[in-house]
C-alpha cells in the first residue's frame, strides 16, 4: 500500500511540473506575440502622426535623422573644405546711403567676379536707392546673376535714437552694428565698407571665419602697423584695442556669438549683451569719438580683446600703408587682397593708384576677357602714377588680381587650404 502511494505522489509532482513548464511556455509565446503587435501598433501610429505613407527614400531618411547630416558636414569641414558642391554660400554684407550705389556696385561687380562659390549678399540701403539697385543688378548677364542672390533692407536702427545713429559719422555707417539683431537667421558674415574692392575670390577671406577660437567672434585687421605713423595711440581720446586700434572698413563677424556673448566694459561692473551696450557707449563717449562707429568697436574690442581675431593688412589695405612708405608687411609678401579706398580716394585724384584699381574694375563689362579688358588698361593706368607712393609699389595692387583672373579666365576654382 505505502508503495502504491509513493507513485502516485510521484506521478502528482510529476504532472504538476508538466502543467508548469507547458504553460509557462504558452504565456511566453503569447506575451512575445502581444509585444509584437504593441511595437506594430507604435510603428503605425507614428506613421499616422508624421504625414503620408513613407516610401522607400523616407525609409532611408528616417533613419539618418538631418541632426545626424547637420553633425556630420560639421565634422567634415573641420578636418578639410567641403566641395564645392557641398559649400554654403558667402553671406556678403554692405551698407549704402547717399551716392554710394556706384561704389556698392562695383565692391559687388569685384567679389562676383573673382568668386568660385556662391554669394549671398545682404544690401542696406535708403529706400530710393533700391530701384536703382534692382535695375543695375538685374541688367547683368545671367550667367553672372546665378551665382548670387542678394535681399535689400531699408535703413534701420534699434531703438528711439535712430536719427542720431544715422548722423554718426558718415550717413548710415553705423548700420553694421546692428546686424547681428537685424540678420537675426545669419550665423556668419562678411562686412565690407562700400569702398572696398576684392582682388582675391572673396571666400578666401570668409575661410579665416574657421581661424576663430572658441571665444572670437569677430575678426578685423590693425588700424595701422607702424605705431609711429598711427592715429589711435596718438589721438585718441577714449580706449582702442591693442597698440594702434583696429579698423572696421573689413569685418568677419559670427553673428551667433555677439548675440549670445556677455560684454565687459566700463559702464557696469557686470557683461552687457550687444542691444544693451550699443546706446550706453555712444552716450558716453560720443563727445570724445572722431570715426564713429569704429571708434565704438575699439572701446568694445578694449575691454573685451579676447572676443576679437587680428588678420593681416592685406585684406584691409589703405593708403595709409603707403603714403609714408610702405608699411604693410603681409602684402609686400603676398600682394594686396582688398583694397579700401577710404578718404574718398577712388573719386579724387590725391592717391591716382586706387583711383586706377577702382576705375578699371568700375568700367568691366562682364564676359570680356578680364586679362585684355581689365588687367592690361590697368597695369598701364597705373604705370602712370610711380610719381606717388603708392603708385611706387603698383605690383602689390596686381599681383593676386592677375593670378585670380587668370583662373576666371580658364573658369578653374582657387586652390583650396589657401588664405
Amino acid at each position: 500500500m505505502r508503495r502504491y502511494i509513493r507513485a502516485l505522489f510521484l506521478c502528482t509532482v510529476f504532472a504538476v511540473f508538466s502543467g508548469w513548464y507547458f504553460y509557462s511556455k504558452l504565456f511566453n509565446t503569447d506575451l512575445s506575440l502581444r509585444q509584437h503587435d504593441a511595437d506594430a501598433g507604435r510603428v503605425h501610429i507614428s506613421s499616422r502622426i508624421q504625414g503620408p505613407r513613407m516610401g522607400p527614400a523616407d525609409k532611408t531618411a528616417a533613419e539618418k535623422p538631418h541632426w545626424y547630416h547637420r553633425y556630420i558636414m560639421r565634422q567634415q569641414g573641420a578636418d578639410s573644405p567641403p566641395s564645392q558642391a557641398e559649400a554654403p554660400s558667402m553671406h556678403l554684407a554692405v551698407v549704402a546711403c547717399g551716392d554710394r550705389m556706384e561704389e556698392t556696385l562695383t565692391m559687388v561687380k569685384s567679389a562676383v567676379l573673382l568668386s568660385s562659390g556662391s554669394l549671398r549678399l545682404h544690401i542696406f540701403a535708403e529706400e530710393q536707392l533700391h530701384v536703382g539697385f534692382r535695375d543695375k543688378l538685374g541688367s547683368w548677364p545671367a550667367a553672372v546673376r546665378s551665382r548670387f542672390r542678394y535681399t535689400l533692407y531699408p535703413i534701420s536702427f534699434a531703438g528711439d535714437q535712430a536719427a542720431e545713429w544715422k548722423k554718426l559719422f558718415k550717413p548710415c555707417a553705423s548700420q553694421r552694428l546692428f546686424l547681428p539683431l537685424i540678420l537675426k537667421d545669419v550665423d556668419s558674415l562678411v562686412y565690407v565698407d562700400s569702398d572696398i574692392v576684392f582682388l582675391r575670390p572673396p571666400e578666401r577671406l570668409w575661410a579665416l571665419l574657421s581661424h576663430f577660437n572658441a571665444s572670437q567672434l569677430a575678426g578685423v585687421a590693425p588700424e595701422h602697423e607702424e605705431p609711429r605713423v598711427a592715429w589711435y595711440n596718438r589721438f585718441a581720446r577714449h580706449p582702442f584695442y591693442g597698440a594702434t586700434g583696429i579698423n572696421s572698413g573689413v569685418m568677419l563677424m559670427n553673428l551667433t556669438r555677439i548675440r549670445s556673448a556677455y560684454f565687459k566694459n566700463d559702464l557696469t561692473s557686470v557683461g552687457l549683451r550687444w542691444e544693451e551696450l550699443l546706446m550706453p557707449l555712444l552716450q558716453k563717449y560720443k563727445l570724445n569719438i572722431t570715426w564713429g562707429d569704429q571708434d565704438l568697436l575699439n572701446i568694445i574690442f578694449h575691454y573685451n580683446p579676447d572676443y576679437l581675431l587680428e588678420f593681416p593688412c592685406k585684406w584691409n589695405y589703405r593708403p595709409d600703408h603707403c603714403i609714408y612708405g610702405i608699411n604693410c608687411a603681409s602684402a609686400e609678401q603676398d600682394g594686396v587682397h582688398i583694397l579700401h579706398g577710404n578718404r574718398g580716394v577712388f573719386h579724387n585724384l590725391k592717391q591716382p593708384a586706387f583711383k586706377a584699381v577702382y576705375d578699371a574694375i568700375r568700367q568691366y563689362s562682364f564676359g570680356a576677357d578680364p586679362n585684355a579688358a581689365l588687367l592690361a588698361p590697368l597695369e598701364a593706368a597705373l604705370l602712370k602714377t610711380t610719381n606717388t607712393y603708392c603708385g611706387k609699389s603698383h605690383a602689390l595692387l596686381t599681383k593676386t588680381l592677375a593670378q585670380n583672373l587668370d583662373r576666371v579666365n580658364k573658369n578653374i576654382p582657387p586652390p583650396l587650404g589657401t588664405t
